[in-house]
């Protein structure tokens, strides 16, 4: 149903570009999940946040994306981050990529006049293209554009090719999650968790770890929290675990986490009793169609005289 798939691909999005949106954040990411030499050799001080999506708007209501620009050994060098965030793979993930990137090399063509960008020494940045993925699927797309073309071992290396780095937030076990020890580890451990409850246990087995953040680190934390523990609870427990989560300090996490679980407790224990009353107000219904005298369904249902009279 595309309004369920829309209202928890949306929490995500949000969550993510804000995590992201920190520079310390993005470099853990890259750091911790991209296994190459040039990782560590990226400047923190040289990263900076390309305030623009290059989503085209094909694709606006499918996924995000978070642009970085930063130096590599005096290098320009351009960080492609696509957020698919949904609970299915979608195969035309490279081609979008070859047409994001494109577009990300024509908005440099704008900017550089035209007997600059004739030169022969004019280069443009290479772009690292990366696909955040938390669905569950297996993710069976291949890495390569030249794999989704027909016919590619044919014609070689005359097509048009490039690869892209995948970091598949399932694809991770709790225990090399636990031993990164650090904030995006923490982030990918709570994705993963689907019931709001087990999102508590979840909390609680990391908790040395969040113990061990930043300041700075703690407050992103929090904040991707808020966007993924607010979606499934009522107005009342959402504005209570905002709350909550924006009043705790580092060295309160055990009564942050404590204060979390009462309040999804209570929501939950809420939303079961509702829905109990919902089913006896069905019976009453059922029996005030059959002719069936006030006091009889007040027994059956437990409803009071009043509620029975507003069914009539």
């Amino acid at each position: 149903m595309p309004e369920e798939q829309d209202r928890v691909h949306m929490p995500h999005d949000t969550g993510y570009r804000h995590l992201l949106s920190s520079k310390k954040a993005f470099l853990q990411l890259i750091r911790s999940f991209i296994r190459q030499g040039w990782a560590e050799q990226v400047d923190e001080a040289s990263l900076e946040l390309v305030n623009k999506s290059f989503i085209l708007q094909d694709f606006q209501d499918k996924e995000a994306d978070i642009v970085y620009r930063a130096k590599l050994k005096d290098r320009d060098v351009i960080f492609y981050v696509l957020l698919e965030l949904q609970s299915t793979v979608d195969f035309l993930i490279p081609y979008r990529l070859l047409l994001y990137m494109n577009e990300i090399w024509r908005s440099i063509f704008k900017d550089v006049p035209i007997k600059e960008a004739e030169r022969k020494e004019f280069r443009l940045p290479a772009i690292i293209p990366i696909v955040l993925y938390n669905g569950k699927a297996p993710w069976t797309v291949p890495l390569s554009l030249k794999e989704t073309l027909d016919s590619y071992q044919l014609f070689g290396e005359y097509l048009v090719d490039f690869r892209y780095f995948l970091i598949n937030v399932h694809g991770y076990s709790e225990e090399e999650l636990l031993e990164l020890s650090n904030l995006i580890s923490v982030v990918f451990m709570l994705d993963r968790v689907e019931e709001l409850e087990e999102i508590v246990d979840c909390f609680y087995r990391a908790v040395s770890v969040i113990k061990k953040l930043t300041p700075e680190e703690f407050k992103l934390l929090k904040s991707w929290s808020k966007f993924i523990l607010a979606r499934d609870l009522p107005e009342e427990g959402r504005e209570e675990i905002v709350h909550i989560l924006d009043e705790s300090q580092p060295e309160e996490v055990d009564k942050m986490i404590s204060n979390v679980e009462r309040v999804i407790k209570k929501s939950m224990e809420d939303a079961e009793k509702q829905g109990m009353e919902k089913g006896m107000e069905k019976v009453a219904r059922q029996m005030l169609s059959e002719g069936e005298d006030i006091e009889k369904i007040i027994r059956y249902t437990g409803l009071n005289k009043e509620d029975i009279e507003k069914l009539k």
